[in-house]
């Protein structure tokens, strides 16, 4: 039998789901099918409506080797191994004359534990374990989470929380499921046979195509051993968020109320006098933390470190006796002592990070009302890290809509750890970079208009210059405004002033519902606005009427005082670059090109990107930023933006009508 070809595989796919062929996705998948037959990595910027994930999916699948395909978000998972992923094997396999495996491989806390669930919860102040749906009130919110986990246990076959609907809250959580480092493993387990995290390990090994997040994809490349099974070729979809999910999962903090509840569960499991050592570096951590400390820590106060000293040589000492002394009065001992062993071990390897004092890493003090004080450690850069652990052994293709800012992937590339591309060198991963497009006219469909007008934004000042245009925009659009602002304290002054100011449109405020109930409120009601920050940047997908002007109140650099940004530029200063278009401008340009990209999610759709900032038409770095935005038709006339928004409004309403 012939071998099928790319584009009949592709024709099969498209079908099966019910789509419609581009060029640009065919494109995708011609140049994902090049990188992964010669094992080389691929940069692939793929416009909303393109159909990227058989763009990836279709030439994988046709390779035959092991893929891992990792995504940011639950609605891309589901989407993947829901929809796409079954329609299109089906489809290939009278083409392939083979029906390739699939599934979904989360981290171990995503997974219900059935001993949590039967055995129950350790706790701090007692021996032993507690029964959690006994101590819950049945009539609380936790109790009825429970005693909904525990039906819901009898019928799931994954226990993966994402399969529950409606959730549960954190906490509920929290008491039926454990980290890798609390579990016992398969082996000590009552209950390791039936284990929901083991069923899903095992089903990844015997999988062409496993469905990951960028989390796990993050530990599996920083902690050595291997989570993800073998694979020959790695798919990053959603790139465009890999660097900062890779950061967080390398990030380490210390909190006093972390470094309690490791005292608690480990006291009545050690010796007295190693209990006493940590008991005493716990309070002499917490009386420093008390203290008002500046925000990012480039040399470790001599107090601080001697006290996070003590903290590690006393948590080693615990870890030791962890090991050697057994107590049979514990109810369920091997469970309390490995949740006690992983809090230890959890504050012995940050204080240990911390004292270390590696260049390399970033340490900062944070106070948050809610949460208190901490202190956390970072990575100055992960690009070194991926280069390493990312591209070594594996093709990488690396997808977003997002990929190309300023006009090329140099910048995305170098926060990969790439060289600039076209760069040779033995020890150089080599890549290319590839922009297929976008089935959307941008510059029929959206205008980009900039308020050159407006006075510039100072930090956290009274804009009412701004309150007033936003007010005139949303006039004359009807409505069907989605606010996006660069920090939450400028979300709820706007929605509070205009809220007054016009109440005939109802303005939805992030944080006031969930986010899915937000969203779903604001589709449902054109002429609502929903106003918001980092998220609503990101997430938000609703084509149609309900959303024709896009809004960003000022462009989204990172504040100056972020203690990891500020660093990283400064890193880049240092070495004769350009800190500031390195790290602030490529921030600022791939949210607003995230941002702007909430506009046109669909053929019929038209309206509006407003940038209420005039340092986008007047800065030296506006046209970096212009240059990574959809190519919408741009103006800064005040006049012809409101009488397109009200022309626009009135064809949406005849369509309503």
């Amino acid at each position: 039998m012939t071998k099928p070809s790319l584009p009949e595989l592709l024709h099969a796919a498209v079908s099966a789901v019910g789509g419609t062929e581009r060029p640009g996705q065919a494109t995708m998948a011609q140049a994902v099918a090049e990188a992964i037959d010669d094992g080389s990595h691929l940069l692939a910027q793929a416009g909303t409506g393109t159909g990227k994930s058989l763009g990836y999916l279709v030439p994988a699948l046709a390779h035959g080797e092991p893929v891992v395909v990792a995504t940011a978000t639950l609605a891309l998972q589901r989407q993947l191994v829901e929809r796409d992923l079954p329609r299109t094997v089906e489809a290939l396999h009278p083409l392939l004359r083979r029906r390739p495996e699939f599934a979904m491989l989360k981290g171990r806390s995503n997974y219900l534990c059935l001993h949590r669930l039967h055995e129950g919860v350790p706790q701090d102040e007692e021996d032993g374990l507690f029964d959690q749906f006994e101590a819950a009130a049945p009539t609380s919110k936790l109790g009825q989470d429970l005693l909904r986990l525990r039906d819901w246990s009898e019928d799931t076959e994954s226990g993966d929380r994402d399969d529950l609907t409606p959730g549960v809250s954190d906490r509920a959580w929290a008491q039926v499921s454990v980290s890798s480092r609390e579990c016992l493993g398969a082996s000590k387990c009552a209950y390791g046979a039936e284990c929901f995290a083991e069923t899903a390990r095992e089903r990844a090994k015997l999988a062409e195509v496993v469905v990951t997040n960028h989390a796990l994809l993050a530990i599996d490349a920083i902690e050595g051993a291997p989570v993800l099974p073998q694979h020959e070729v790695l798919i990053v979809d959603e790139a465009h968020e890999l660097v900062s999910r890779v950061t967080g999962v390398a990030t380490g903090e210390l909190t006093p109320g972390q470094v309690n509840r490791a005292v608690r569960r480990a006291a009545k499991l050690v010796n007295e006098k190693a209990a006493d050592q940590l008991q005493t570096a716990a309070e002499g951590f917490e009386r420093l933390m008390e203290l008002a400390l500046p925000g990012r820590l480039e040399e470790i106060p001599e107090d601080l470190g001697y006290a996070l000293m003590a903290l590690r040589d006393a948590a080693r000492t615990v870890i030791s006796a962890l090991g050697t002394t057994r107590d049979k009065s514990v109810q369920d001992e091997d469970a309390v002592r490995k949740q006690a062993l992983a809090a230890v071990e959890g504050v012995h390897d940050v204080a240990e990070r911390i004292t270390h004092g590696s260049e390399w890493d970033v340490v900062w003090y944070e106070r948050h009302d809610r949460f208190g004080a901490s202190l956390r450690v970072a990575p100055l850069s992960v690009s070194g890290l991926l280069r390493e652990k990312l591209f070594a052994d594996r093709s990488v293709v690396l997808t977003s809509a997002t990929l190309k800012l300023g006009g090329d992937f140099n910048g995305i590339g170098a926060s990969l750890g790439l060289a600039p591309e076209g760069t040779e060198g033995d020890d150089l991963p080599k890549w290319k970079g590839v922009d297929v497009g976008s089935p959307f006219d941008y510059p029929k469909q959206g205008i980009l208009y900039v308020a050159k007008h407006l006075s510039r934004p100072a930090r956290d000042g009274d804009r009412a210059d701004m309150h007033d245009e936003l007010t005139e925009l949303i006039q004359a659009a009807g409505g069907r405004t989605l606010g996006l602002f660069a920090s939450m304290r400028a979300a709820q002054l706007a929605a509070e002033e205009l809220r007054t100011r016009i109440p005939e449109f109802p303005i939805f405020l992030q944080g006031e519902e969930t986010l899915g109930e937000l969203i779903k409120n604001f589709a449902a009601d054109p002429q609502a606005c929903l106003f918001g920050t980092l998220s609503l940047w990101q997430g938000v997908d609703v084509p149609g009427p309900s959303c024709q002007l896009v809004v960003m109140d000022k462009i989204p650099f990172p504040r100056p005082d972020d203690p990891l940004m500020s660093a990283r530029q400064k890193a880049v200063e240092e070495a004769g670059g350009n800190g500031f278009m390195a790290v602030a401008a490529t921030h600022a340009a791939l949210l607003m090109a995230q941002g702007a990209g909430r506009l046109v999610r669909a053929t019929g759709d038209r309206g509006v990107v407003a940038v209420l900032d005039q340092r986008l038409a007047t800065a030296r770095y506006g046209s970096y930023l212009k240059a990574s935005l959809p190519g919408f038709w741009y103006t800064t006339d005040r006049n012809q933006v409101r009488k397109s928004l009200a022309a626009i409004d009135a064809a949406a309403k005849a369509q309503e009508s």
